[in-house]
């Protein structure tokens, strides 16, 4: 799913491209990706963009008096420009959005099309699609602190919620909470100050740092197909279940669940403790390893 850097580099590639020009045309190549009924998207039709706006990660096209289109891209949509009057793509296509300067591609590359469009009028109704979760980037520690807090969950899920933290989804979650050294599994009720204080400064430091990192990579250029990805050769640990962690060494190591998986250090972020997979754990019960060392030696007489 694009988490806020990626959105925040959609929504820079399309400043340049959109603000002030008219919309020209709308076509649908799926009619289930329209989510909403009024105002019909017959209303934005040759209105300009006035501004483009981030609401958690999903990014606003703002038109006057007060219509906006929302696009909710979820976990496989993407979003590509290219020439005026292209095609949406076989089965991927979902929509195409016509300006003078171009064509705006929203594809999706999963069977389940979860990725949503939505026609909007209204402040209120507009607010209606903000989870409300807390803009990291602008927050103070207090208000982070705040915010984490607010409920007893795990790190990995209160930084997930899209209801407490704006933007942050599976792979930057995995990435902030290696770089602040504490297990996905700890409960926020569990933290102590010191604890909070890393987790406030990681949170800010990895995703400033991944937002300047894709600015470098893509430059003037819109993002191409494939370009925006959960799992990328320079994260950590998201993605990179038992390859070498880049501080310790040690093979990182995964938790999975449904459809996602956590990835995380042992030696970093959980005292070289093992966290429970679900699948492997459920399986082997009470021989489950609780340390690497542990973890190898099953390995090797399941070899045997």
């Amino acid at each position: 799913m694009p988490e806020l850097p990626d959105v925040t580099i959609y929504l820079e590639a399309l400043e340049s491209r959109v603000i002030g020009q008219p919309l020209e045309r709308v076509r649908l190549a799926s009619p289930f990706v329209l989510r909403s009924v009024d105002p019909p998207l017959s209303a934005l039709v040759g209105q300009p963009v006035e501004t483009l706006r981030r609401l958690g990660k999903r990014i606003v096209f703002c038109f006057p008096g007060e219509l906006y289109l929302v696009i909710h891209l979820m976990i496989a949509g993407r979003l590509r420009w290219e020439r005026r009057g292209s095609k949406p793509p076989g089965r991927i296509g979902l929509a195409a959005f016509d300006f003078p300067t171009g064509t705006l591609l929203l594809t999706e590359a999963s069977p389940k099309k979860r990725a949503a469009l939505y026609a909007v009028r209204g402040a209120a109704a507009l607010a209606a699609h903000d989870p409300g979760g807390l803009e990291v980037l602008e927050a103070s520690i207090d208000e982070f602190r705040t915010a984490l807090r607010r409920e007893n969950h795990t790190l990995k899920r209160a930084l997930t919620d899209p209801h407490l933290f704006s933007g942050i989804g599976n792979a930057y979650s995995d990435e902030i909470l290696h770089a602040a050294r504490l297990s996905p599994v700890q409960l926020t009720s569990k933290l102590v100050e010191a604890e909070i204080e890393r987790l406030y400064h990681a949170t800010q430091t990895t995703l400033r740092r991944w937002i300047a990192a894709l600015r470098a990579e893509f430059g003037d250029r819109f993002p191409g197909a494939g370009e925006v990805t959960a799992f990328r050769p320079d994260f950590a640990v998201h993605g990179r279940f038992g390859k070498p962690c880049p501080v310790c060494g040690g093979p990182v190591q995964r938790i999975r669940y449904a459809e996602n998986e956590t990835n995380y250090c042992p030696a970093c972020q959980t005292g070289d403790r093992l966290l429970a997979d679900r699948s492997l754990s459920r399986l082997l019960k009470d021989d489950w390893p609780k340390t690497l060392e542990e973890w190898e030696m099953v390995r090797q007489t399941r070899r045997q």
